[in-house]
């Protein structure tokens, strides 16, 4: 059994090799040049051997990485028990490595999915190799290519023990921030999984908030992208300071090299997607614990989507004329009401999807810790951002808040920011600019403070057809009415 190496050919197997990772698309050969620049020593394999052959030569060697073309040769060549990472496609690519992968397993070793894979599945996997002797670990990956080769935020989700064997690796090769690595574990089965599913739930929304921010400022200010851009990039120096609101000031400021005109507008405006988001908001359905502001992200990027549909409409329907400063707003108003209405939005999706994840955590008994989540998200990831101090702040203490909204640190900033939401939100319905991410973000404060919501016609409507009954609000019990039909 031989091994290859940059420029060495080939070379008895060196059986002491730290971890193993499958699959050497970009985030799986980042994640390998991670681990050995940490000090791990690392064999990789993949199905196309010349793909393996192609990373070594290129800076897999380089960095002490070997790599096999034989599955038995690669397992093999794992120091035991074996901990190998598998970062392949979500679905049956998963399934396939595993049974590839199995035969030459022993009971003991560690099998780590890193790709976005749903939780359920990940559950499923898990108590069939559990069965079988081995340990499944569900790992959610945030940050991208970048955040893979530099520091990622890992969600490990499994047997604790199984953690506790890739602890030392995961922490070093995690991001860091002031409140230490961005690795932490998760809980049992699928939990990992979810909460990186929620996490890509949250970033759906807060891109969505951004673009509709986007597109008033575009609209009913006329600011060019690079005016725009200046106003992301002083944003991102205050409340506002996240990734993404860094990513959108650059991406503003960047010149198409053929044109010379801002490459964003260059851009096809038909966002696709790869399915968490969906996921987020089927469970949030399935848990009764609403994401509207998830689920209008997910909508809208099905809408934009719909490019020959929208064409069409364009030259059917009517709408206002979507430029100008609508109410009487001035320029300055508008821009600070657009800042209050990006930051309260941002809360509010962050509060349904730490509500989401206490919900799923009471009905799968994953005992997850919002706090510690709060905190790996902090650096590495997607989503982090200034805001998540204030959220692990506020799931730190003995008494945690119902709901994010309603924590002493957070409720008031919502309440000096939702005026300004109130007015963008008006101002994008004057200009019949849809924004239906910023606007569900208002709807479900409104309904969350809401002393008494209209559900008791809803009731009355379904006694009436259907004779589903209703409770009472000044006596117990459940009651039915032989309504009177109207004349």
């Amino acid at each position: 059994m031989t091994e290859r190496g940059a420029g060495k050919g080939e070379r008895p197997i060196d059986r002491g090799r730290h971890v193993g990772v499958v699959g050497l698309a970009v985030m799986g050969e980042n994640l390998s040049m991670n681990i050995a620049r940490h000090g791990f020593p690392v064999a990789v394999f993949n199905r196309t051997a010349a793909r393996t052959d192609e990373f070594l030569a290129e800076r897999g060697g380089a960095a002490g990485i070997v790599g096999l073309h034989d599955i038995a040769d690669f397992v093999n060549s794992l120091e035991r028990p074996r901990r190998i990472i598998m970062m392949v496609k979500a679905g049956p690519p998963v399934d396939a490595v595993i049974a590839e992968l199995l035969p030459h397993l022993e009971p003991g070793d560690i099998l780590v999915d890193g790709g976005n894979s749903f939780f359920l599945d990940t559950a499923r996997r898990g108590d069939e190799l559990a069965a079988a002797g081995f340990n499944y670990v569900g790992m959610g990956v945030s940050g991208g290519e970048e955040g893979a080769l530099w520091g990622p935020s890992l969600m490990p989700g499994g047997p604790k023990e199984a953690y506790d064997r890739l602890e030392p690796m995961l922490t070093a090769i995690a991001a860091k921030t002031d409140a230490g690595p961005c690795v932490t574990y998760i809980g049992p089965g699928g939990s990992g999984h979810y909460v990186k599913m929620v996490h890509n739930g949250i970033e759906y929304a807060d891109m969505q908030l951004i673009a509709e921010t986007y597109d008033i400022m575009r609209h009913a200010l006329g600011l060019t992208a690079q005016e725009m851009s200046d106003v992301f990039r002083r944003w991102n120096q205050g409340r506002l300071a996240s990734y993404l609101i860094e990513v959108t000031a650059a991406v503003l400021a960047e010149r198409d090299p053929e044109s010379g005109d801002p490459l964003v507008d260059q851009i096809l405006d038909a966002a696709e997607q790869k399915g968490t988001g969906r996921w987020t908001s089927v469970s949030a359905m399935d848990l009764g614990s609403p994401a509207p502001t998830i689920d209008a992200a997910v909508t809208a990027r099905v809408m934009s989507s719909m490019r020959e549909s929208r064409l069409q409409a364009s030259k059917i329907l009517t709408g206002p004329d979507a430029s100008g400063l609508p109410n009487g707003l001035t320029r300055d108003a508008l821009l600070a009401a657009q800042e209050d209405a990006l930051y309260f939005s941002k809360i509010s999706a962050y509060a349904q999807g730490m509500a989401l994840m206490r919900a799923a955590s009471d009905a799968y008994a994953w005992n997850l810790n919002l706090a510690e989540i709060a905190r790996i998200w902090k650096g590495g990831c997607i989503i982090r951002a200034a805001l998540l101090d204030q959220i692990r702040a506020a799931f730190s203490g003995p008494e945690q808040p119902a709901n994010l909204m309603l924590a002493p640190n957070v409720a008031p900033e919502l309440n000096a920011a939702a005026p300004g939401a109130r007015t963008a939100t008006m101002a994008a319905r004057a200009l019949g600019l849809p924004c239906p991410a910023m606007s569900a973000s208002l709807d479900y404060f409104d309904s969350l403070r809401a002393e008494r919501l209209p559900a008791n016609l809803i009731q009355a409507q379904r006694d009436y057809f259907g004779a589903h009954t209703y409770r009472r609000l000044d006596r117990d019990g459940v009651f039915h009415t032989h309504w009177t039909p109207f004349e």
